[in-house]
């Protein structure tokens, strides 16, 4: 008469079989399921959790085996991690990495948005499209890839705080490319992205303080032009300053900077081509005023950049890198005492800095020099009701110079009253 096995003789042979497949395998069981686990003498441990119970017997645990075993091979082949390897062997798992050309995917990706449909400029890719992508290629061709689109968007936007701005448009480029690759690159299915990004994007905690950055006035600016380093290096990042305090630019309409010259009158004026999309539609390129800096002597200061551009004498450093114009400045600045200095200035007055303020400072001379709201508004490239709302001393100072003209006038009319 055959012996009975126990329960434990069924598991200790499961879980030698396991372990004979390979050095580092092993099963365990894990709340009434069954889990995988594999140790990597030179890298870091896989494990996945399948969706088959725990065995009970010497049958059910043969057949956990068989599924163990499959997963073993294609883990074996080189072209799964382990995670991918269960997703397959239950039928669910995407082709196999190297058939999915994700490098060559990105690059055909770049054509279409570049060259077709609603097509995007090159410092559009290269800022916004490029980062997330180069990152989700480094993911998904690495050892331990994601295996799922949900897994890939968290991975590639958690480092960026919840809600904010660099996390929305990074999940959204992201989710641009899958669909992508899933329609014109034939992907499998899996790859479809989800359509409500709000779980992934998150949303600020109710103790988050706003991100928005105050002004700064011309003493600051040229005292922080004055402690940047004297060198090639350093009067470039100091050019890069000035344009920006003097014409009042997004640091990314630095690259969209160029110089044009009237028809009629042949003068020469700046001109911006950057336009921003906004929830109200497109903003325009624009014609740029310039606003000088006074100096100390109350002197305005001729930096005469206008003329230094046409004569190809301002260099810009590398703006279309990385995750772009703003986070290149403000990287730099970062490194700089004398930017640190005036952000201990700032902050002391619980205020905040950031490359922005140089842009705020330009609409407070604006309007320190007697500009009215659309003639700002339409220097800055935005709508009057954005600049209100943006910039509350443009509503301020013209208030109070309102006021200021509705006393002076009923003094006047006293005055004439009495004499009369």
């Amino acid at each position: 008469m055959p012996a009975v096995l126990r329960l434990e003789d069924w598991e200790k042979t499961l879980r030698g079989q396991v372990k004979g497949l390979a050095a580092g395998w092993s099963v365990k069981e894990d709340r009434g399921r069954v889990r995988i686990k594999i140790r990597f003498p030179d890298s870091a441990e896989q494990s996945v959790t399948l969706q088959k119970t725990w065995p009970k017997d010497f049958d059910s645990a043969g057949d956990v085996y068989v599924r163990i075993r499959n997963i073993y091979k294609l883990v074996a082949s080189g072209d799964y991690s382990l995670k991918q390897a269960a997703l397959a062997a239950e039928g669910k798992a995407p082709k196999l990495i190297e058939q999915q050309d994700w490098p060559g995917a990105v690059k055909r990706f770049e054509d279409q948005k570049l060259l077709h449909g609603t097509a995007i400029k090159p410092a559009t890719w290269e800022a916004k499209y490029q980062p997330v992508l180069s990152d989700a290629v480094a993911l998904l061709t690495s050892r331990n890839p994601p295996t799922t689109p949900a897994e890939l968007i968290d991975r590639c936007i958690r480092k960026w705080e919840p809600g904010s701005r660099t996390r929305q448009e990074r999940a959204r480029n992201l989710c641009q490319f899958l669909r992508y690759v899933v329609v014109r690159e034939q992907f499998p299915g899996i790859w479809q992205p989800p359509g409500d990004l709000k779980d992934h994007i998150g949303r600020k905690p109710a103790t988050a303080t706003s991100q928005k950055s105050d002004p700064i006035n011309d003493k600051q600016i040229i005292n922080l032009l004055a402690s940047l380093p004297d060198n090639a290096a350093g009067q470039r990042w100091a050019d890069v300053v000035r344009l920006m305090a003097e014409l009042g630019l997004r640091p990314i309409e630095l690259i969209y900077l160029s110089v044009k010259s009237d028809p009629k009158t042949g003068e020469a004026y700046w001109w911006c081509s950057y336009e921003k999309r906004t929830g109200g539609g497109v903003t325009k390129a624009r014609r740029l005023w310039q606003l000088p800096l006074h100096g100390e002597d109350g002197e305005l200061l001729q930096w005469d950049l206008l003329k230094r551009w046409q004569a190809k004498l301002i260099e810009l450093p590398p703006l279309r890198a990385g995750n772009g114009a703003s986070d290149a400045i403000s990287t730099y600045l970062n490194r700089r005492d004398g930017w640190r200095s005036l952000r201990a200035q700032v902050e002391a007055n619980d205020q905040r800095l950031s490359c922005y303020s140089f842009r705020h400072g330009y609409s407070v001379r604006g309007h320190q020099r007697g500009i009215d709201n659309g003639s700002m508004a339409l220097a800055m490239g935005h709508s009057i009701e954005v600049h209100c709302r943006s910039y509350p001393w443009a509503t301020e100072a013209g208030a109070a110079a309102a006021f200021d003209r509705a006393a002076t006038t009923t003094t006047h009319t006293n005055s004439a009253t009495d004499s009369s």
